[in-house]
Formats: C-alpha cells, structure tokens, sequence
C-alpha cells in the first residue's frame, strides 16, 4: 500500500524537489567520490524521512520553503550513510536492487563515502541552524547506540524486550521523529506543536521497523529480495521471536534449542515454522497497533488539514502492508 504522505496534492513535484537538492548534495570536485556517494541516492527510494519533514512544515497550509527541503535532505543523507555502514557490517552484496558501494568499490570505500554522507548532512544541518544542527548530531548518537545494542545481544536467546524497543527507537525511529521535529523547526511552528511532530515521528517509526521485522518473517523470498527470516540466520532476534521465545510453550523450548548459533537453511525454516505459528507474529503487530494510536494522539495535537490527515493515516496504511502480507 503507498504511503499516504507520498499521495498528497503536489508531493510528486516536492520529492523532484528533493531528488535534486540530494545529488547536489554529494557532488565534489573528485568524480569518483561523487559517483560512490551517489550510488544509492541514483538507486531511488521512497525518500520517506524527507517526505515526513515536508509534511511537518506544510502544516500550516502552503509550499515547504528551501530550508525544509535541505533539513529532510539533511535527514535522508544520514540513513544513507548509515546504510553504507551496515551493508560493509552485514557484508551485503545487494541493495535496492544494485550492488552495494562495498560490493563495488570495496570495505574501505564504503566506510569513508558513508563517512562522507554524514559530513554532508551535517554541514546542511549546521546552515539552518545551531538547533538543528545540535539535533542532527544527536540523531547520528542515537543510530550508533541503537546499532551498538542489537550487535551486543546477537545470537542472545535471553535477549530482554527492551533491548529490542530501546535499538529499533535508536537506529529507525529517532531518525523520523527528527525529521518530523528539523521540518516543525524550519518552518516556524511553535513549541507544542514541533514537539507534537517529534512525539508522532518517533511512533511513526515505531511502527515502521516493527513492521518491517515482521515482513522479513511472513513475506516471500520474491518479496524480500532475500530469503525469510534473514535476521534470525544472523542471530538478530526481533519482537516476533523474543515474544515467541517468552511464551512458555513447548514450542518455545523447541525454538530457543534452534536459535544462538547460525542457522543453515533447513533450520532456519523450522525456526520459521515455530514462529510464525506460534502467535509472535500476531502479538507483535499487536505492538505496532499501539504504536499506531500513539501517532494518532500526536496529530490529535496538530489541528486540521490535508496534511494533518495524511500523517493520521500514514502508520495504519503501514500496518496495513504487514497485516496483508501476514493474512495472504
């Protein structure tokens, strides 16, 4: 299902306005740089975090001025590079349906050109603004430590809950809520509601990863681009599998002697089976639907309009994908 903020009036000319600002963010003197930098930026993407930035500042009614466009671009440079990063963790060859920068290019050009995105977003931050700038600096924190505590607990059959909720807050959802607070801020919103924007942005992503985590367990191998249940072969036990794992059955037991090693194929899909028939999946969503009312409550806070009903209705259409994919 297509997000609603990507159906909004005029949004198909505010994401060409996006696309341009992005690659001429990157461009530098070196070409080969530029190309390596650009990579994933040529690849194309929803451009979500941006997207979610210009409908904070269109709250008002109106055109997002330059200054929005630049903060999203600011946010979405940081998820590229980071993407950079994870795909030299995860020794990825793939991505968005081309090689990845370290497939291509190499380890070493990948960390320095992800490396280099970050510079990039990070001056964009600085010229609009010493609180954005202090904000995306902190956001990048956030991603670090939410990385840092999925790595610590891989292959942790003991993993706790909150582990999972305090890295999938750091690595996806700080990143939306700022992009929903950096377009408040830019466009001149008062207090209750950037931080009514930032409240919705943090659920929203909530939602999103959550979501996500559960399709790389219900959806097909054609529609992953992968095999399913890849995070659990690698040992990084999402919500569906802690709450699998919590449940006190038989099956649980069956599942946790599975788990703490890699998996080879055949084990992965036993381990498959076990959740999602075990009611993980279902308790999972269960906790993206809270997510969900949360975003609500935050656009409760944010008055009326287009834009207002399209970021009420984004995180349920979210939901919608997974309960399709879940159902089918």
């Amino acid at each position: 299902m297509t997000s609603p903020l990507l159906t909004m009036p005029g949004m198909d000319d505010d994401r060409a306005r996006i696309e341009v600002a992005m690659r001429a963010a990157v461009v530098t003197s070196d070409p080969y740089l530029t190309e390596i930098a650009s990579h994933l930026i040529v690849a194309g993407g929803k451009r979500l975090r941006p997207v979610l930035a210009l409908v904070a500042g269109q709250l008002n009614g109106g055109v997002a001025h330059d200054d929005v466009v630049q903060g999203g671009v600011a946010c979405e440079l940081v998820h590229l590079g980071s993407l950079y990063h994870d795909d030299v963790m995860d020794e990825a060859e793939t991505r968005r349906g081309v090689d990845t920068v370290n497939a291509r290019w190499g380890n070493l050009q990948a960390i320095l050109a992800g490396d280099f995105l970050l510079s990039r977003a990070s001056e964009i931050a600085a010229s609009l603004g010493t609180e954005v700038a202090g904000l995306l600096a902190r956001t990048i924190g956030w991603l670090c430590e939410g990385q840092i505590e999925e790595l610590r607990h891989t292959y942790d059959v003991t993993r706790p809950e909150q582990s999972y909720l305090a890295s999938i807050h750091g690595k996806t959802a700080s990143l939306y809520g700022t992009a929903a607070r950096i377009g408040g801020i830019v466009a001149g919103h008062d207090r209750p509601m950037i931080e009514a924007l930032t409240r919705y942005g943090n659920a929203y992503g909530m939602v999103f990863q959550i979501v996500d985590d559960v399709l790389d367990l219900t959806a097909t191998a054609e529609q992953l681009g992968k095999p399913a249940g890849h995070d659990m072969e690698e040992g990084v036990y999402t919500l569906p599998v802690l709450r699998t794992l919590a449940n006190g059955a038989s099956s649980a037991d069956e599942l946790r002697d599975l788990l703490g090693k890699p998996l080879d194929p055949a084990e992965r899909d036993k381990a498959l089976g076990i959740v999602r028939s075990d009611g993980g999946i279902e308790s999972a969503i269960s906790t993206a639907r809270q997510f969900v009312v949360d975003a609500a409550a935050a656009c409760d806070e944010l008055g009326d309009g287009p834009a207002v009903d399209a970021l009420r209705d984004a995180p349920a259409a979210l939901l919608a994908t997974v309960l399709s994919s879940s159902t089918g």
